[in-house]
């Protein structure tokens, strides 16, 4: 089974980098594990060549769930769920790779801190550690992350702005 994995996110907003790192956790294992950075299309090629049967898209996301909480996201919420500001809707980016992965599941962790600075909080590193050795150890291990069962709009911590998140809906 070809598995690839898209980290996604700005590790220069704490939290935000949970992609990133997971994929750079991933990198030693049978993944095909990407660091997007911000720029999830810029994948596009990639994915399209290697048609993986599975494709994780990781990324950080307001559940309104505790700090490290990891959810498969319903593909209907990724657009308003998702923390990274992409160029593309993420939507939009899904739709043009339907066809070349098997299997698409979007991975949420919840972030605790979207400051300005480096390095994850506590959570969000504990939850990544904890999906690298999931992921790394079982083919099949995203199904043991849950799906999300509500939709809950994102919220703003105190001291926090969700300027600059996407806000749009998927169509």
């Amino acid at each position: 089974m070809k598995r690839m994995l898209l980290g996604v996110g700005n590790r220069l907003s704490r939290d935000d980098g949970v992609g990133p790192v997971l994929a750079e956790r991933l990198a030693e294992s049978d993944w095909l594990a990407i660091d997007c950075g911000a720029s999830l299309e810029n994948a596009a090629g990639i994915v399209s060549r290697e048609r993986p049967d599975l494709l994780v898209i990781a990324d950080a996301a307001r559940m309104g769930l505790s700090p490290g909480t990891a959810r498969r996201l319903p593909r209907s919420a990724v657009d308003r769920m998702l923390v990274s500001t992409h160029g593309l809707p993420i939507s939009f980016f899904l739709d043009r790779l339907e066809s070349a992965a098997r299997e698409i599941v979007i991975l949420g962790i919840e972030p605790a801190d979207l400051s300005f600075g480096e390095g994850l909080s506590a959570e969000a590193s504990a939850a990544v550690g904890s999906l690298a050795r999931v992921l790394a150890a079982d083919p099949g291990g995203i199904g043991s992350v849950p799906p999300l069962e509500r939709i809950a709009p994102p919220e703003a911590r105190p001291g926090e702005s969700l300027e600059g998140t996407t806000g749009s809906r998927y169509k």
